[in-house]
């Protein structure tokens, strides 16, 4: 039987620098891409600035950085965009194409911009104002996320439920069997991960995350991204992208960008996600841009899948030998 391909995209935390450099220098449509998104980069940041001049290049964040300029939001996300979405199109300038794609959290725009849905342009500029929104959304201090780890879902959120006291916290990623993160006001993420202990959780982690991501905090961000999430121009998508809010495949430009509104503060449901694409007939995946996180949760979701990365030029022959087979 031939290969059925996923694409799937990273998001947030696996921004590093020296991203993309490697594949810019190495092929062309790398090369195209990253230029595109820098000058899309300068126009957003340029706008944000209200008229006066911004000197942050996105090119030189990813060559040189520094590491703290790259890791705010703000930053990260039109990073990771850009450099998704130029392995994306090296994957397909060399004859590999996905029958679907999907991505976690911020990946689902790299999703987008590869099956066509919006620009890259504009998928640069709208996940840099996404980024800011978020950041602004809660005070610094006011909201923690953790990684819960040996729970299952239901307990996590019975955890949440009984150490919320009037506060937010939910689970925000449910990532892979056994791993969901939980968000919300620091005391409650606190309380809740006491909690989860409690009911038998192997560990909790608590996460170095800029804002509380995924849950009902992010609410205010939702609000004014929407209009600009609307406002796009948006085709239907080449290939189906299944979405973090319920893991259905978005097939057309109204349904694709609705998910995208929610998803702001909707938990990101990736093992359905993956699930979703196994049902569908998915044999390989290929985790393209920075990073093999998604791999590792992909392994522990769809145990017979065939999982390959591709961030940088020495990967392609493995790419294409694993496609081929």
């Amino acid at each position: 039987m031939s290969a059925r391909i996923a694409f799937v995209f990273p998001g947030q935390g696996s921004q590093a620098v020296g991203m993309g450099t490697a594949l810019a220098a190495a092929f062309p449509e790398a090369e195209a891409a990253l230029a595109e998104a820098e000058t899309a980069f300068a126009g957003a940041a340029n706008a944000a600035a209200n008229g006066a001049a911004s000197h942050v290049s996105l090119r030189a964040m990813l060559t040189d950085g520094p590491e703290e300029q790259l890791t705010l939001t703000e930053h990260a996300q039109p990073a990771l965009v850009a450099v998704s979405v130029a392995a994306a199109r090296v994957l397909t300038a060399h004859g590999i194409e996905p029958a679907f794609v999907a991505g976690h959290s911020l990946g689902e725009y790299s999703a987008h911009v590869a099956a066509g849905t919006f620009s890259l342009a504009d998928g640069v500029s709208i996940v840099r104002r996404r980024g800011r929104y978020m950041q602004e959304s809660v005070p610094v201090g006011t909201g923690a996320m953790a990684a819960v780890l040996g729970l299952d879902t239901a307990l996590v959120e019975q955890a949440c439920r009984e150490a919320a006291d009037g506060e937010v916290v939910s689970p925000a990623n449910l990532n892979a069997p056994g791993q969901v993160a939980i968000a919300g006001h620091t005391g409650a993420v606190a309380r809740a991960s006491e909690r989860a202990r409690a009911l038998g959780a192997r560990r909790v982690v608590p996460l170095t995350v800029s804002a509380p991501f995924h849950c009902a905090l992010m609410q205010p961000a939702q609000a004014r991204l929407e209009p600009e999430l609307r406002a796009l121009h948006t085709t239907a998508p080449r290939v189906p992208v299944v979405a973090n809010v319920d893991a259905e495949p978005k097939r057309d430009a109204h349904a694709s960008v609705d998910a995208l509104v929610q998803q702001v503060s909707s938990r990101v449901r990736w093992v359905e996600v993956v699930q979703r694409l196994a049902a569908e007939g998915v044999t390989h995946y290929v985790e393209v841009g920075p990073g093999n996180v998604l791999a590792g949760f992909i392994k522990r979701i769809h145990k017979d899948a065939h999982i390959v990365s591709f961030s940088s030029p020495d990967q392609l022959d493995a790419v294409r030998a694993a496609c081929s087979s």
